[in-house]
């Protein structure tokens, strides 16, 4: 319990700024079959929220830039390096934090299922369904919240999608990244007939390898705003009773 005296020291000193960052991937669940959104939670080893999950983060450099210190904390966190990476917001409520008045950066980036599976993973480090992201410390669960409503906006348009794939990748992919955002069933066929008007993706002249059936055409992203990745070698589904399911 702090005193009315403990709330004026703290109102009074300078705002201490800090850096934190929601790192959105997509990670298919090997019994259904279905994609989600993950992201990285970092148990908080001190006070306050001792015990918590919460967003990478932490302090700002006094000679980095924010982004620059945003990348920083998620390699030292993660082990991540995203090819996506956007100033989100900016929350500053007073009553953020019960030790100071603090000021969070937010930035938010999204990685492709194998950069994903780079991030290293520990009992203070874990990934989570975005959906089960929830007690978190802070107002983290506010910031996650908005930044999925963010990403839900902005996945009507621009390369935001395209973020979550490879350099090549089918309709059915795409599909998939767009029901596990919106969180609801696309219809295939008309998916299909919606896509043959835009403008940023083309068919190319390789198709998936080994499955079953007759294997499907492969897509690149042609827009401009996309970083995309090196084409590299065409990519193969996993043999029969392999997965690339989420971690445990």
């Amino acid at each position: 319990m702090y005193s009315s005296a403990n709330v004026s020291e703290r109102q009074a000193q300078a705002p201490s700024l800090a850096i934190s960052t929601v790192i959105f991937a997509l990670r298919t669940d090997p019994g259904t079959g279905r994609s989600e959104i993950w992201l990285p939670l970092v148990r908080r080893i001190r006070q306050p929220h001792l015990g918590k999950w919460a967003l990478p983060g932490g302090p700002l450099g006094g000679r980095e830039s924010l982004q620059d210190a945003a990348a920083r904390n998620l390699r030292e966190t993660t082990k991540l390096e995203p090819t996506y990476l956007e100033q989100l917001y900016a929350f500053g409520g007073l009553d953020r934090s019960a030790t100071q008045r603090l000021v969070s950066i937010v930035y938010w980036a999204l990685v492709r299922p194998e950069q994903a599976d780079l991030a290293r993973e520990s009992e203070n480090v874990r990934w989570f369904r975005a959906s089960d992201a929830a007690g978190l410390a802070f107002d983290h669960d506010e910031i996650v919240a908005y930044a999925l409503e963010r990403l839900r906006g902005k996945i009507e348009y621009g390369s935001v999608a395209y973020h979550f794939l490879g350099a090549r990748f089918t309709l059915a992919q795409l599909r998939g990244v767009y029901e596990a955002v919106l969180g609801r069933h696309l219809d295939p066929a008309n998916f299909r007939r919606q896509l043959r008007s835009a403008r940023d993706i083309a068919a190319t002249d390789e198709v998936l390898q080994g499955g079953r059936n007759r294997p499907p055409r492969l897509y690149t992203y042609t827009g401009p705003d996309q970083e995309a990745p090196s084409p590299g070698p065409a990519p193969r589904l996993p043999a029969e009773g392999q997965s690339a399911g989420p971690p445990s």
